[in-house]
């Protein structure tokens, strides 16, 4: 049972129900960006010890077989200068990201400033469209 009273009044009722709802969601949100950020970590933790292991292995292989591993100086400048370009692009599309999320943060942050005002300029305009109703009757 419900400690809060229950009201036939179609809106109060409704304002009851969306309340109950973010609450709920206010309590479930953090869980739920925690378990997605362990579960990012667990997945980066994993890739990373696949490629290890798989590159130690092959290390592991070469040197049994007695393969040569020695690269170029060219293609070590290559795939140095790769990654940093790798790193650096994922660097600039982490702060685009980011960029995105707070422009998006803050322009919700003044909807929201704003949204009683809206109501007040749309309560007033109902106001006005009722009124010369009101006086007929």
């Amino acid at each position: 049972m419900s400690t809060q009273s229950q009201t036939s009044d179609a809106f109060a009722m409704y304002k009851q129900n969306v309340q109950k709802y973010f609450e709920n969601i206010s309590k479930i949100t953090p869980q739920y960006f925690q378990s997605a950020t362990e579960l990012q970590n667990e997945c980066m933790k994993t890739c990373q010890k696949t490629i290890d292991a798989t590159v130690s292995m092959q290390q592991e292989f070469a040197k049994k077989a007695g393969m040569n591993i020695e690269i170029p100086n060219s293609a070590k400048t290559a795939l140095v200068d790769t990654n940093k370009q790798l790193v650096q692009a994922s660097t600039v599309n982490n702060q685009l990201v980011k960029t995105t999320i707070d422009a998006t943060v803050q322009n919700f942050k003044t909807f929201n400033d704003n949204v009683n005002a809206f109501t007040e300029l749309n309560k007033n305009i109902i106001q006005s469209w009722v009124t010369p109703f009101a006086l007929t009757k």
